[in-house]
């Protein structure tokens, strides 16, 4: 078959190798290009070193696209993370669909962050899903799902991993199915009612709520942590007097406590207490001053930290 592949990050890099150790043809790779610094452009790069015709991530918005779709006679359309809606007549110019891997169960985790989200809500189950695209946003017909446990030690970098384990061989189920047989390609209409869709905000604007049971704190400390990568949703903050303190890494103690939430207590080993709701939280991490520090390093007991409710 002969494919079009629009990707970025981790999952889109896995993706395109994969589909490189397959018998289908690449006709051209759709992604961003390097940085000046360098950095960035991990799929641009890889593509290049693949001998593999390389095109800018922006063309899927462009209607003419299509065109060259339906010249070169491309039967699959594959959208692993890129970062542009993809235009209705794009959409429309491969034989057999165009096919987006999400790295959340639709419907009820539509739109960005959904690993994000997923975490700060405190879901224990999580899941990719492989649909069909339309013109809107994660709404075409589920062509297939896989699910797995979010454990309390997962990190959002942790559970993207997970999602990228389990949908790289969705893809390529989807593509062994089209080869032989497209129209066996299950497409089950997403259930509206159930739809919940997510934009760029961020939960609370980013500050941290002391006053709410630790289990949420943590929740929203992890949902955050892409670490070593950029978190989209930056770190959780809160203030110690005039500065800004972001919260890198915390964990749970099941010590319950009685001081007001923010309050710094005592210093452990590892990190600094501080005062949730209900529980000691053990913040081992922050970054201050524009740099990642131990928590010991300004915190002190008796201090108090911002509380917003």
């Amino acid at each position: 078959m002969n494919l079009v592949l629009a990707a970025e990050e981790s999952a889109g890099l896995q993706i395109l190798r994969a589909l490189s150790r397959t018998r289908h043809r690449l006709v051209a790779v759709l992604a961003s290009r390097p940085k000046p610094d360098g950095s960035g452009g991990a799929v641009w790069n890889a593509a290049n070193s693949l001998g593999l015709e390389v095109r800018p991530a922006h063309l899927v918005r462009d209607p003419a696209f299509a065109g060259r779709l339906r010249a070169e006679h491309v039967d699959l359309l594959l959208n692993v993370h890129s970062l542009y809606v993809i235009n209705a007549e794009v959409l429309a110019a491969p034989r057999f669909g165009a096919f987006n891997l999400h790295p959340g169960p639709l419907p009820r985790y539509a739109g960005l962050n959904a690993v994000s989200w997923a975490i700060y809500r405190g879901e224990t189950q999580h899941g990719v899903t492989v649909h069909k695209m339309e013109p809107e946003i994660d709404t075409g017909p589920i062509a297939y799902q896989s699910f797995f446990s979010i454990d309390e030690s997962d990190t959002a970098l942790s559970v993207s991993l997970k999602c990228v384990k389990q949908g790289v061989p969705l893809m390529l189920w989807l593509l062994e199915v089209a080869a032989s047989n497209p129209r066996a390609i299950p497409l089950r209409p997403q259930d509206a009612s159930q739809r919940e869709y997510f934009g760029a905000e961020i939960p609370r604007g980013g500050r941290v709520s002391w006053s709410s049971p630790a289990s949420k704190v943590l929740n929203f400390i992890r949902a955050c942590d892409y670490l070593p990568f950029r978190s989209p949703w930056g770190h959780p903050w809160t203030r110690l007097g005039e500065q800004e303190v972001a919260i890198i890494k915390a964990h749970r103690t099941n010590f319950l406590c009685d001081a007001p939430p923010g309050t710094v207590g005592g210093s452990t080993g590892e990190g600094i207490l501080v005062a949730s709701q209900d529980q000691w939280i053990l913040v081992t991490k922050l970054k201050a001053l524009g740099r990642h520090i131990r928590a010991a390093e300004i915190l002190k007991e008796g201090d108090q930290l911002e509380n917003e409710s």
